[in-house]
């Protein structure tokens, strides 16, 4: 009886102490702020190469409130301005970017947002500065995506309204590893004779990451494109579309 009573009131106080910690757990905060700092040995926008195959320095900033907005930077070097589209300025990408997340139910969430992408100094014959409106649903692993560009799109003319559907998955193989195959269609609105419709295009890829912890991950990305071989080669001859191993390190912090 005795020991009966000393184990209910040990559960008892088991409890009680359980529960003041629960009481006790720090409150979320109303925002985060994050940093991120990478390389790559090839930077890849849609399936195609942005620096003539070459590596890229890039880094970015991230605020997240707890309501569900979002406001961000990134940034990159860049060389397909002087490379394919035909400016002797710009070799830099700056992105900014807001929206909201929220959730529809358990395991459905969406997404809806705005980014402008910014090419500070290119003189390009169009313009490249783009900007997009996008939205994202995911459901468990799956997560679909649409941007529509408001305005010329990466230095196309009277390219207004070119859009890109994608569609991705995230599937987690244990011990820090996860496994993402992608596939998006790009299309471009009027690509004029000889190129007509030439600007259309499907990337896919596939991409293996491994978090280190402490901030510090890794990715390696298998990626390829359909895209018409004339319309997407630069001045050095290089096909921007080719099929390409990707490695990339990232640190956030």
């Amino acid at each position: 009886m005795k020991l009966k009573t000393t184990s209910a009131f040990a559960m008892s106080a088991l409890l009680l102490g359980t529960s003041a910690m629960a009481q006790t757990k720090a409150p979320e905060p109303d925002y985060t702020l994050a940093y991120n700092v990478g390389v790559t040995t090839d930077y890849r926008f849609r399936g195609m190469a942005q620096t003539s195959t070459n590596p890229a320095l890039q880094g970015g900033i991230d605020f997240t409130h707890k309501s569900g907005i979002y406001l961000g930077t990134w940034v990159s070097n860049v060389s397909w301005l002087k490379d394919y589209a035909g400016a002797t300025e710009g070799s830099l990408e700056l992105d900014l970017y807001g929206g909201y997340k929220g959730e529809i139910s358990k395991d459905f969430t969406y997404d809806l947002g705005l980014i402008t992408y910014q090419y500070p100094s290119n003189n390009a014959p169009t313009n490249a500065n783009t900007t997009e409106i996008y939205g994202a649903l995911t459901y468990g692993l799956v997560t679909a995506k649409y941007s529509y560009s408001t305005g010329n799109f990466i230095a196309n003319p009277n390219s207004s309204g070119s859009a890109y559907l994608e569609v991705a998955a995230n599937f987690d193989l244990g011990n820090g590893f996860t496994l993402t195959p992608h596939v998006g269609r790009q299309t471009i609105s009027n690509v004029t004779a000889p190129f007509s419709n030439a600007g259309d295009c499907t990337d896919y890829s596939l991409t293996l990451a491994k978090d280190f912890g402490n901030g510090l991950a890794a990715t390696v990305a298998a990626s390829g494109t359909n895209a018409n071989k004339i319309f997407y080669t630069d001045s050095k001859n290089k096909y921007l579309g080719d099929s390409v191993l990707v490695v990339g390190l990232k640190y956030s912090f």
